[in-house]
């Protein structure tokens, strides 16, 4: 992995080079199709409490990668997906302050769900569904940004 100066954040950044076509034209179609879908998932996960984001633009970017290269570099430049795929493929990390937004739009989303709800069979599901997914995002290795 090669270092080069990112002019528009400052910082060095590295170039993490992921993308490995697959040979077969068929099977490129198959992968760009899944990645279409799980990016469309993902999209529709910013607004829908109960269905993950990052899951489907982490799968998106790996289809993408065996698929086309117009999509992935799309993908990785992204000024909000970009940054926080090459933090977890170079680091296996996310950023403090990636964990905090996570936590602040998870407990507006289901927090504003909850409310909404009136069974209380769905607001304990909920209730569960959140903590699950609370210590998921509480169990991801963070990186200082500064290191």
């Amino acid at each position: 992995m090669s270092t080069e100066f990112n002019k528009s954040m400052n910082q060095p950044q590295t170039n993490i080079h992921l993308l490995q076509l697959h040979d077969s034209p068929a099977m490129r179609w198959l992968y760009l199709s899944i990645g279409v879908t799980a990016l469309f998932m993902g999209v529709l996960g910013i607004f829908l409490p109960v269905l993950p984001t990052t899951p489907f633009i982490l799968l998106a970017a790996g289809c993408f990668a065996r698929s086309s290269k117009r999509f992935h570099d799309y993908l990785l430049s992204h000024r909000i997906a970009g940054p926080i795929i090459h933090e977890w493929c170079e680091y296996r990390s996310v950023t403090r302050q990636v964990k905090h937004w996570a936590y602040l739009v998870m407990t507006l989303s289901f927090g504003s769900s909850i409310l909404i709800v009136s069974l209380w069979e769905l607001k304990g599901m909920l209730v569960l569904l959140a903590a699950v997914l609370f210590s998921f995002i509480w169990r991801l290795p963070v990186r200082d940004e500064h290191s």
